[in-house]
């Protein structure tokens, strides 16, 4: 195995894009350069300690081997430094690490998976995770697709980096909804056999890109279900880029719809202003409510008059996300292929202005949204 380069220039050590791997010990260090290449990762490599300031302070991620980690003592202090212990009965390695300002102390080989997902997580750059939407129908026809659409355009507009994802198989593609269903891109059947770990920005690359979102939909062939595990693994993924998730869930949930629900922080469903609407909703929330504790009502009103908002979530057991009135022209909006939502000051883009404002966190300054 080759091992990877650690010689630079005296004047100029440029800065690591992969872990700093600071030991002696043949075997770790094999066992460390293989963990880094499964995560996609080039690692530095430090037989000496201590290793170049620039390159500790540099590196996205820092694995001190145990052997070396006395000689580390006097490095500045850092977020990100892994302690890897070579002997569960050796009680002075939590001193070392102490000493080292280490986050963990890790034993090998126990410890590979979640290190290999550290490592990965660290290439990716990964920050906070993605707030992460699901939209479901109180009945057919709500209008929790159109609603879907909507929340990502508007977050999207705003700068936040977003992702689309319909997990409704019979709901007739969201590409469609949003005017993009020529556009090149992988759909659900390419990733139905994902698995493991996924990078998510190699998944954003490959997902059509529209109106700046990266949106994940069906395509136009025969299969109607995907496995959970592909559901978890591909949203893992899509919440590690951070920003903003908007899920498409369908009423009656499939097992891959109901891992999605397990990872979603906030689901808002949409109740159309009427007692039968009312009374199918009750369903639907009470199988959603087994899933993510917070679950919001979005009562649609049509005209003057009908249900209260709050009437209507206190008989659901939910909190009010708020009434959305019928948007004048959507139909035809959306035949001329342009997805709900776009019009900036319609109804459905000041709902979805409002509910972000409340639920996810500013765009980060600098961070520029899919396009």
């Amino acid at each position: 195995m080759a091992e990877p380069s650690t010689e630079h220039g005296p004047a100029e050590v440029p800065p690591l894009s992969g872990p700093l791997i600071i030991s002696e010990d043949a075997e770790l260090i094999e066992r460390l350069i293989r963990l880094c290449a499964a995560a996609g990762a080039d690692p530095c490599l430090a037989r000496t300690a201590p290793p170049d300031r620039a390159q500790w302070e540099s590196a996205p991620l820092v694995l001190v081997g145990d052997d070396l980690a006395e000689q580390c003592t006097e490095l500045p202090r850092r977020g990100g430094v892994l302690l890897i212990g070579r002997d569960l009965d050796d009680s002075a390695v939590w001193m070392r690490a102490v000493r080292i300002g280490a986050d963990h102390v890790l034993f090998l080989p126990d410890a590979d998976p979640w290190l290999l997902d550290r490592i990965a997580d660290a290439v990716e750059g990964v920050g906070t995770h993605a707030t992460t939407v699901a939209v479901l129908g109180g009945r057919g026809g709500a209008g929790a697709s159109t609603l879907a659409c909507a929340l990502a355009l508007t977050a999207a507009r705003q700068g936040h980096r977003t992702m689309l994802i319909d997990g409704d198989p019979l709901g007739g593609g969201l590409d469609v909804l949003l005017g993009a269903e020529r556009s090149a891109g992988l759909r659900w059947p390419d990733l139905a056999g994902s698995r493991g770990r996924v990078n998510g920005a190699e998944l954003e690359r490959a997902l059509p890109s529209t109106h700046h979102l990266a949106a994940l939909s069906w395509d136009r062939s025969d299969t109607l279900t995907i496995p959970p595990e592909a559901m978890r693994t591909v949203l893992a993924a899509a919440r590690r880029r951070g920003g903003l998730v908007v899920l498409d869930l369908p009423r009656h949930l499939d097992p891959a719809a109901a891992e999605a629900l397990e990872q979603t922080d906030t689901a808002l469903l949409v109740v159309p202003s009427e007692l039968r609407a009312v009374a199918a909703a009750g369903r639907v929330a009470a199988t959603a409510r087994m899933r993510l504790a917070d679950l919001r009502t979005v009562l649609r009103t049509s005209g003057g008059g009908g249900l209260d908002g709050q009437d209507v979530a206190r008989g659901l057991g939910t909190a009010l996300a708020g009434e959305l009135p019928d948007e004048p022209g959507l139909t035809a909006d959306v035949e001329r292929g342009n997805p709900p939502g776009l019009r900036e000051h319609g109804p459905l883009a000041r709902f979805c202005s409002a509910f972000l404002l409340r639920a996810v966190p500013p765009p980060t300054a600098g961070r520029s949204a899919v396009v």
